[in-house]
């Protein structure tokens, strides 16, 4: 049963990271890649109210599935390696940095908001 939540789950945050990355790209001019930065704060949030929720449906379906799906440390990985090849070496910079600061904070918040649902 797990498996099935869990593809349903990532039904859902793999074409919203796609469709997200893709309208941020045309609102947001500039070399920061903006959408995976956005999915990546928003599914660390998500993800800290499925940690506090504690439930292993919900943690299978929204947690490994729709987080999982949604947020991509490999397309992160490759956009700042290639700001810093491109010689945008402090905008890369900033994305390791903001991304791993505001994604633990919101990871934080989501766990302090689930603890109070």
């Amino acid at each position: 049963m797990n498996v099935l939540l869990v593809a349903c789950g990532a039904a859902i945050g793999a074409p919203l990271r796609f469709l997200a990355d893709r309208a941020l790209r045309r609102w947001i001019p500039g070399r920061f890649p903006w959408g995976t930065f956005v999915v990546n704060l928003v599914g660390s949030l998500i993800l800290g109210v499925v940690a506090a929720a504690d439930g292993p449906s919900v943690a299978a379906l929204a947690g490994t599935g729709f987080c999982g799906a949604l947020t991509t440390y490999s397309t992160f990985s490759y956009e700042t390696f290639a700001l810093i090849e491109g010689r945008d070496r402090l905008i890369g910079i900033i994305n390791v940095v903001g991304s791993v600061v505001v994604g633990v904070t919101a990871a934080t918040a989501g766990w302090t908001w689930g603890q109070t649902l």
